[in-house]
């Protein structure tokens, strides 16, 4: 107290009309702090409180767009592997089906050579046959004649 005193008396501290504006500003402010400052941090915490409920629930939402997302990325490369499968089944088959018609024609080849084999043997029967049989007359009629 003293030395406030000391320079306000010796006029080193002058007080100017601005120097009271500033005292009571101050005053008024250091009371608004007090008074007011618990009922603006409330409210104002609750409309931060709201602001980011509001943040959180568009991120989650945006999670589970993204997820949801993510689940039917999985499906449709699940589906694409089966497609794939579908395809190779597909050749497979494909396959399996120039598989039989190459055997049916390889069989069919082979019964239409055995049936003209078959018909080369009978000929050459046929005419052993014939050559005994005019051999046997021959030799008869060489023989008695």
């Amino acid at each position: 107290v003293g030395l406030i005193t000391y320079l306000c008396s010796k006029e080193i501290y002058v007080m100017e009309h601005e120097y009271y504006s500033g005292l009571s500003l101050g005053i008024m402010a250091i009371i608004a702090v007090k008074k007011l400052g618990p009922v603006i941090a409330k409210w104002a915490d609750g409309e931060i409180d709201k602001i980011e409920n509001e943040w959180k629930e568009g991120r989650e939402g945006e999670l589970k767009v993204l997820a949801d997302a993510i689940e039917a990325e999985k499906k449709e490369q699940w589906r694409a592997d089966g497609a794939l499968l579908l395809m190779d089944a597909k050749k497979e088959n494909i396959a399996l089906q120039l598989e039989a018609a190459f055997r049916e024609r390889a069989m069919n080849v082979y019964t239409e050579v055995k049936r003209r084999l078959d018909y080369q043997v009978e000929c050459r029967h046929v005419e052993r046959r014939l050559s005994q049989k005019h051999m046997v007359n021959w030799i008869t009629t060489n023989v008695l004649a």
